[in-house]
């Protein structure tokens, strides 16, 4: 399983409109001081192996080393001796809303507000601090709002609207899924729907180059250059999907076409010497690559154990004794990806972190653990990728690193995720925007009335 706000300076101002006693609640309350933690700051600044730093409201206003600084008259201290903190993580690429956590159902009447609030919190409590919804907004109107909102104990919520097929069936499959995205059979229908998303302050736009193995029509690369072309006028950007079956063709194109960015990586064959040519020579193109796990393990159904109906974690267990009892065969298109991804990042590819979830957000923890297991990067390169990459190139000017003025997200941990990458499961808290989320609530309430 690979399960979890988008916006521009634009989009940030509306959003601070919407919440000025929220915001200005937070400023006016008493400063935190932290201190004694090992402090991984989320870019290539070094290791602070003890650490203070000073939170008030919802921003990091002083970071530096325990003992360069006393903490103000009159602010609250907290002990984090033993315990490392990272900055929260960002989930690029998620399609929450449509799945109810609870029952397992898969639909577009899940599409309410309850029911983001319960992901986004879900994600708050694995220590996810934004999150993309990448197209599949049942109630678009919905989704603007929410993506307006800062919700208690959540995970602020972005959204790129509707992204663009060819027609609206065309998009992904599953009865939840269809009907929703807007169609584009012509370049001037593609520039239309451009102009829609400018319109509600929306900054990406997501477009589906995908037959789904020819049973529906794919985007016309006509339209999808008159998409890049209308999105690029007015300053935003464009996001593609690409297939499991004409990948490596269509992302050679879009990337000629000038596209910003891919939600996955090339998955239907390895890829080639003049992909990475290309690779090379458009180095502002980024991708999140959405690794399709090989199957959940013990490690990572204990943590979802805290949160998901005891039914679902039987459901996950099942395979795992099944892929057990048949020696563990290897996953033909996980190997893929992994094989994939390691030479893009060695061709110097932005790698950001996607989980294509549908709301445990858990799907960071594992997308970073996939990256150092299989596709060579270090656990300090995989966390990079889930903070300071993917608030860079989602544009979140405040998130990704633990750093003055930067928003105070972040996420004590009891174990070292520099010497295992799986330790950034070991969570003791979650803080966003400088409150701490309050998890044992949250457990309970996943868990209410579930079997």
């Amino acid at each position: 399983m690979t399960s979890r706000r988008l916006v521009i300076p634009a989009l940030i101002l509306a959003a601070a409109a919407c919440v000025p006693t929220a915001l200005s609640s937070q400023a006016r309350r008493l400063a935190t001081w932290f201190e004694g933690a090992r402090l991984i700051v989320g870019d290539r600044t070094a290791v602070i192996e003890s650490s203070a730093f000073l939170v008030e409201g919802d921003t990091f206003t002083w970071v530096g080393r325990k003992g360069e600084r006393q903490p103000p008259a009159g602010a609250t201290r907290v002990d984090l001796t033993g315990k490392t903190v990272i900055p929260a993580l960002i989930d690029g690429h998620n399609h929450i809303g449509l799945v109810n956590e609870k029952d397992g159902s898969n639909t577009k009447a899940n599409y309410t507000r309850d029911n983001l609030t319960d992901q986004l919190q879900r994600y708050a409590y694995y220590g996810t601090a934004a999150t993309l919804s990448m197209g599949l907004e049942a109630n678009q109107d919905l989704a603007l709002s929410v993506r307006d909102s800062i919700i208690p104990n959540a995970a602020q919520f972005l959204t790129v609207g509707k992204g663009i097929a060819a027609t609206p069936m065309a998009g992904p499959p599953g009865d939840a899924r269809l009907g929703i995205p807007y169609g584009a059979a012509t370049p001037e229908e593609g520039r239309q729907h451009v102009r829609e998303l400018l319109a509600r302050k929306v900054h990406f736009v997501k477009v589906w180059v995908d037959d789904r193995d020819g049973t529906v029509p794919k985007l016309k690369p006509e339209v999808y250059r008159a998409i890049i072309d209308e999105a690029h006028k007015h300053g935003m950007e464009t996001l593609a999907h690409l297939s499991r079956t004409s990948g490596l063709a269509d992302a050679k194109d879009l990337l000629r076409a000038g596209i910003d960015g891919f939600v996955h990586t090339v998955r239907d064959r390895d890829v080639d010497d003049e992909y990475i040519a290309l690779v090379k020579a458009h180095p502002k193109v980024w991708t999140g690559p959405n690794i399709p796990g090989p199957g959940e393990t013990e490690e990572e159904i204990g943590p979802l154990a805290e949160t998901l109906p005891a039914a679902t974690i039987a459901g996950l267990r099942k395979p795992l004794a099944q892929r057990a009892a048949a020696g563990n065969p290897p996953n033909a298109l996980f190997d893929l990806h992994c094989r994939n991804l390691k030479r893009i990042h060695e061709a110097g590819m932005t790698i950001g972190v996607g989980t294509d979830g549908t709301g445990d957000g858990f799907g960071a923890h594992q997308q970073i653990e996939y990256y150092v297991r299989c596709a060579g990067f270090t656990p300090a390169e995989a966390l990079r990728s889930a903070t300071s990459i993917n608030a860079r190139v989602l544009k979140l000017t405040r998130m990704g690193t633990v750093a003055a003025t930067k928003e105070a997200s972040f996420v004590v941990l009891n174990a070292n995720p520099l010497e295992r990458i799986t330790n950034t499961r070991k969570i003791d808290n979650v803080y966003l925007r400088g409150v701490e989320v309050d998890r044992a609530m949250l457990r309970k309430q996943f868990l209410a009335g579930t079997k």
